[in-house]
Formats: structure tokens, C-alpha cells, sequence
């Protein structure tokens, strides 16, 4: 089974947003996603509804941030999404009448609720900024000098 890359997508494209100097174009977000561009749309629209993102047509229109990095965690971007599985494990028969097999749904069913839950959790206690922040500083480290690292490492 593929695993679904949703939120690592998506949360790469709006940290491309926040170092952008502009509107974003869904031809170039795609681009940075390695996706097609009504894909990213179809993406973008739960982040427009949440108030993440907003988008303008025309020249020199584009998606940008509508909403401080500060303010968006990982798990707020993973509800924008539609809440998909975190945890990809299935069952052999969803509502087995063998006996053998419903003990076996119920440890897994408990154990992919529990991860469920400590994973939201976790997303939660992370925003945008400090992936923002961690993208810097890992730039810093390599020799780089981003443009706007004094910026975010001011926020700490």
C-alpha cells in the first residue's frame, strides 16, 4: 500500500510560501510537490477554507499565507486536509464473525487509535514557524545565509 504524503506535501509547499516574496502560482507550487497543478488546488482549497492560505486569479496573482506561521500547528494543516489516516495499518476483514479474528481487529484497532492519538498530539505542540525556524537554522549550518533567517531566529 502507498503511503499517503498529504501533510509532508503540503507542509513543504507552505514553508515555499513563507520564503516566498509574492503570490505563489499552483504551476509552480505543483513543481516544488512534483505533482500537477489541479492536484495542488485540490489540496489548497481545505488550507483557503481554514483561512491558511488565500488565492487571487489574474496577473500576478497565486496562493499566499493569510495567517501567521505562529499560529498554523501540523495538526491544524492535517484537519485542513481532511483528516486522512496517520496510520496506514488495516484489518484483515473490517466485521469478522470469527472470534480469533475480532480479538485480533481489537488489539490492532486499540494500538492504531492510540498511535492516532499520540501523533495528533505531537503535531499540535509543532507550528509552521518552528519548521521555519528549523529550515534556517539547518542553513546556517550548512554556510548559508537565507535572507530572512534574522527574522525568524528573533522569534525564539
Amino acid at each position: 500500500m502507498k503511503s499517503n504524503s498529504q501533510l509532508s506535501d503540503v507542509l513543504h509547499v507552505l514553508l515555499h510560501m513563507a520564503e516566498g516574496d509574492g503570490p505563489s502560482t499552483s504551476e509552480a507550487l505543483a513543481a516544488a510537490m512534483r505533482t500537477n497543478p489541479v492536484v495542488l488546488r485540490r489540496l489548497m482549497s481545505g488550507l483557503r477554507e481554514a483561512g491558511f492560505v488565500a488565492s487571487a486569479k489574474g496577473h500576478g496573482g497565486g496562493w499566499v499565507l493569510s495567517c501567521p506561521l505562529e499560529r498554523i500547528t501540523l495538526r491544524d494543516v492535517h484537519a485542513a486536509l481532511g483528516a486522512p489516516a496517520l496510520v496506514s495499518l488495516g484489518f484483515r476483514e473490517e466485521h469478522p464473525e470469527c472470534l480469533v479474528a475480532q480479538a485480533v481487529n481489537d488489539a490492532l484497532g486499540s494500538a492504531v487509535r492510540d498511535a492516532e492519538a499520540l501523533l495528533l498530539k505531537r503535531l499540535g505542540a509543532v507550528t509552521l514557524a518552528t519548521l521555519s525556524r528549523d529550515f534556517h537554522r539547518s542553513m546556517v549550518e550548512l554556510g548559508h545565509a537565507p535572507h530572512r533567517l534574522e527574522e525568524h531566529l528573533h522569534e525564539d
